[in-house]
């Protein structure tokens, strides 16, 4: 087999991956020029807050339509637009790096469909989650969408230790280490809930990840029997 030294190792990004990572550092990058002055004038300094305002998700608002029984679609959607406003430029720098990581390899196995699948799907169910269990105010950002990509990686990674009759413990070792990160920093400064939402991502990536493939229920079923 050959291999070209100067391809490029972004190359095998499937299509859906990059539009993804546009999406999230591309608004980022207008909001931190707005911030900077550098676009849309004074007004701009404010953009991030009004993205917020206008597409992030209450779970205050939540609480609100879950106690009163009413739906409303206008502000449903915003379990779609919520991963896409990022906190600030370090946020959005990890959760692109993460998704570019992760899309990579869950999308060579399952197929880029399914990388939007999850990623939509672990976001909501993040939200939901996040609205149901805590009383903060406002989720925002991309870590539960990118995380259910971990929990399909963390999937992929455990079928096949189980399978070559290996410590399947293993494959949560990244999903671990993440987890103790947040609680170290949770140490020292106020980081919030968000970690609820994203710990769901992860929890909902991991379980219907076999649903997205052909025969990975039965043969999850049957990784379990030989326990």
């Amino acid at each position: 087999m050959s291999m070209n030294p100067n391809a490029s190792p972004f190359n095998a990004l499937p299509p859906i991956v990059w539009a993804l990572f546009f999406l999230i550092f591309g608004i980022e990058c207008i909001f931190g020029l707005g911030e900077r002055g550098l676009l849309g004038g004074p007004s701009a300094v404010g953009w991030r807050l009004a993205a917020v305002n206008d597409y992030g998700f209450s779970g205050q608002a939540f609480d609100w339509m879950v106690g009163n029984l009413r739906l409303d679609g206008g502000y449903l959607v915003r379990l779609l637009t919520y991963p896409f406003v990022q906190g600030g430029f370090t946020q959005a720098l990890f959760a692109s790096v993460i998704l570019l990581a992760m899309g990579k390899l869950v999308g060579e196995v399952m197929g880029q469909r399914v990388v939007l699948i999850l990623f939509v799907l672990c976001g909501v169910f993040g939200a939901i989650v996040f609205g149901l269990l805590t009383d903060q105010a406002w989720l925002i950002g991309a870590f539960p969408c990118v995380y259910g990509l971990i929990g399909a990686y963390t999937f992929l990674l455990w079928q096949n230790l189980a399978g070559r009759g290996l410590q399947q413990l293993a494959a949560f070792r990244l999903i671990g280490l993440l987890m103790g990160i947040q609680l170290f920093f949770g140490m020292f400064f106020v980081v919030g809930y968000t970690w609820v939402a994203e710990l769901a991502g992860f929890a909902f990536g991991f379980l219907f990840s076999p649903m997205l493939v052909r025969g990975g229920v039965a043969r999850m079923i049957n990784l379990l029997r030989r326990r």
